[in-house]
């Protein structure tokens, strides 16, 4: 569609794009030109196929260098998402998990008003082929799913970030824009401190055995990680959490010293 203003200033801010491990640099170029299509610059990538940077991103993102030469390279969903606070994965299909869930709409509302509020948050995107793990799903607070056809549910990933990006340009015009998050007084933990809690937990349960019998261990932890997501965690009380757990770690030392 033509109407470029190459004179206009672009429009920046709003979530960062994670792209887990995409497969094809064309691919990586079309969501450059999606976001830059609605004034997204923050793109980041989890191991892409081809290596970094690609020639042939760039070629197929039409003139959109600003987000290819920004854009940034990460060797987990972990690392990339550390410094958000609030996180969506994507999906176009039904999951076992009980996290909330929300259409394309409401999660640009929501990711509007909490970048306001000046709570950095993402939106993740799947591999081409089979899209997003459920262990990937489970770093997410929630869940944003794509309102398509049934029989025939796959969307390219261009076209995913496509959709979102609109959302988030539209979520930010009219009356209806307004915020309908509340900051709370205390803001969540960055991502980064959550993991490392999920990290320091899941090495203590593996220590007293609560992960038995061992072949459950992943849906044990999954059914943790969607809880604990749940709760919205500040980093004071992820400190305070992480001093139980060393408490506990003392305590079961000391005792297996004693027995000794």
């Amino acid at each position: 569609m033509a109407g470029t203003n190459r004179s206009d200033e672009n429009l920046s801010g709003g979530p960062a794009i994670i792209l887990v491990e995409p497969q094809l640099a064309e691919n990586i170029g079309m969501v450059a030109r999606a976001m830059a299509n609605f004034g997204l610059g923050d793109l980041r990538l989890v191991n892409p196929r081809d290596g970094w940077p690609n020639e042939g991103a760039r070629a197929a993102a039409s003139r959109a260098d600003h987000v290819i030469d920004a854009a940034r390279l990460f060797d987990s969903v972990e690392a990339a998402a550390a410094d958000l606070s609030y996180l969506l994965a994507t999906t176009a299909r039904p999951r076992y998990s009980i996290k909330a869930v929300r259409g394309p709409d409401s999660a640009a509302a929501e990711l509007r008003a909490r970048i306001a509020a000046d709570r950095p948050a993402g939106i993740l995107f799947g591999r081409e082929r089979f899209g997003l793990s459920n262990e990937e799903v489970d770093l997410a607070d929630e869940i944003v799913t794509f309102p398509v056809n049934p029989a025939f549910a796959s969307l390219n990933i261009a076209q995913a970030v496509l959709l979102m990006s609109y959302e988030w340009m539209r979520s930010g015009l009219g009356e209806h824009a307004a915020p309908r998050f509340q900051a709370p007084e205390i803001a969540q933990a960055p991502k980064d401190d959550l993991y490392r809690f999920f990290e320091h937990l899941e090495g203590s349960l593996d220590e007293t055995g609560y992960f038995f019998p061992l072949e459950k261990r992943d849906t044990m932890v999954h059914n943790l990680r969607t809880m604990l997501t749940r709760a919205g965690f500040s980093e004071p009380e992820l400190r305070t959490l992480r001093g139980v757990l060393r408490s506990f770690e003392r305590h079961a030392r000391i005792a297996r010293e004693n027995e000794a």
